[in-house]
Parts: C-alpha cells; structure tokens; sequence
C-alpha cells in the first residue's frame, strides 16, 4: 500500500499562524490615550460649534426681547448689533404693531449714526411707517448724507409719504456708481471687469508706504468698467471703477419712478426695457409700465 508522508503541522497550523499574525498587528499599532481622544472630540466639537456661534450672533432673525432691543439700540461699540435691533423693530412695524412706537426716538436719534449701514438701515425702518411726521422731516434731511446710498434709501421712504423730494436720488439708482482712489497709492490687486459683488464688496486694493488702503462698492451689482492696472499709481481723486446697480436696487427705483417719475427721466428707464440676457422679464416689464405712467400723468398736466 502506497504511503504519504505526513505534513509536520496540523492542517489548521495556517489559520493559527494568521491568527497570531493579526494579534500581533493589532498589538503593534499606536494606542490613542485617552487624553488624545479628548482632544480630539473637542477639535471636532469646535469645528462643529464656531460656524454656529458665527451665525448665531449675526443672524438678524433672532428673537430679541424688549429689553435686549433697548440694549442694542444703544450700543454704539457693535454697529451690528444696533442693524439687529433695527430688523427686528421693522418686523414689529411691518406687522403695524403698536409698541414699536416707544423706539421711534431711537431712530431719530440714529439719522447721524457714524456707520453707514446703520443709517441705510435707519432709512429703510423710517419709510413703514408715515403716520409719524418725525420720520418725514429726518428722511428729508437725509437726502444730503454723505453716502449716496443712504440717499436713495431715504428718497425711496419718501415716496410712501407722497413725497418726491427724493427723485434725483432715486434716478441716481439707475446708474452705475462712479468709485474713485480715497487716497493716492500703489495699485497692489484689482477685482475683473464683470465680477458681481455686494455692497462693501472688495474692489481693489492700494498702498501708500506701509498704509493699505481697500477700496470698496458702496452698493450691490456687477463691475461694469475699471480704469486701473494692477502696479498702477493712482492720485487721489482718480477714478478706479463703475458698478452697475443690482436688480433689487432698480427695480424699487423703477417703482417709485412709476408714482412721482417725470418725462426727463425716461431715457434712463427705457435701458431697463431693452432685450438682455441681463435684464430679467420683471424689470423690463416694470421699467415698461413705468414709462406709461409718467407718459399717463403728463398728459394730464395742464
């Protein structure tokens, strides 16, 4: 009878010697302390947490309180959060609610904010409610701020006390806006031609010496020219840029033109009625209906 030889391991010597050699892995690799997977679980919970905080504290939809709207309101160290008051408090206007009468002093009081964003905010809250005659005489003395911007969100409050003291302003909505270098210097970077930005949105950046200065949009829209090259030196006074104005900024123009716009402005509107992918239907069709109104209110001036 035939014989075999015999293997010297049992059939299952394989497997054990796999066993062995994953026990012996498993042993080998590095073992996390626990002080490590603490730290480790509060990167994450950082992570997670900081964006939270971030939007909870500049999130304008947040409930305040009436004493935290008070506190707000006066608290000229952080503009924001005077804006979050100022939000809240047009909610409560909007919704025609009677307490938010007793903050109508604070918004006089804010026409001279220094920040602008506070008084084109401030302007905006004036126009909700035109049972107050304090708001009409502050939004008229608004019409001469310094920023243009507060100008025409002042003239478009006016229009809802009947009021078109505001129209030159509100024509200058439709336009681009001419930005200039506040200062002599070095142009160091410059945004493209076409970009579209937000209000405060970063144009261009210059350098006197050691003194950066960002030159910024004073409104929302698209960059329609720039007159500067990167490395340029500029004066102060020069021209940098043109920005379209963004479609939420025409189409309230168009509105209030449509109520005290006069036959001098409509070549500026018939822009907004021509066919371009950059125009949307609603703009044309109100810059449309605009131009019959006036065309309407003309013909029935003696």
């Amino acid at each position: 009878m035939a014989s075999y030889p015999i293997s010297p391991h049992p059939r299952d010597e394989p497997q054990k010697i796999s066993d062995v050699a994953s026990l012996q892995t498993a042993a080998s690799r590095p073992h996390i302390s626990a002080r490590n997977r603490f730290l480790f679980f509060l990167v994450a919970w950082l992570i997670v947490l900081m964006p939270f905080l971030f939007w909870w504290n500049t999130w304008f939809g947040r409930h305040l309180s009436d004493t935290q709207i008070s506190e707000y309101l006066s608290d000229n160290k952080h503009p924001r959060h005077i804006q979050h008051a100022l939000v809240q408090l047009g909610e409560r206007m909007e919704r025609h609610d009677p307490s938010a009468a007793a903050w109508y002093p604070e918004l006089l009081r804010l026409v001279s904010h220094p920040v602008e964003e506070v008084r084109n905010t401030d302007a905006w809250l004036m126009g909700l409610d035109t049972s107050y005659e304090g708001f009409h005489a502050a939004l008229l003395k608004m019409l001469k701020d310094s920023s243009t911007v507060v100008q025409g969100n002042a003239a478009l409050s006016l229009v809802r006390f009947g009021d078109g003291s505001g129209r030159a302003q509100i024509v200058a909505l439709l336009q681009p806006a001419r930005i200039v270098a506040p200062s002599a210097g070095r142009v160091v970077d410059v945004d493209r031609i076409g970009t579209s930005i937000h209000q405060g949105g970063l144009i261009a950046k210059l350098r006197a010496g050691h003194n950066p200065t960002d030159v910024r949009s004073p409104i929302s829209g698209r960059i329609r020219t720039l007159s500067i090259a990167k490395g340029a030196s500029l004066a102060a006074g020069t021209e940098i840029a043109t920005v379209d104005p963004g479609v939420e900024q025409i189409w309230e123009a168009l509105r209030a033109l449509y109520l005290i716009g006069q036959v001098a402005d409509l070549p500026l509107i018939r822009i907004y009625q021509r066919d371009s992918p950059e125009i949307p239907d609603r703009i044309r069709q109100q810059a449309v209906l605009t131009e019959k109104a006036i065309r309407e209110r003309a013909a029935h001036r003696p």
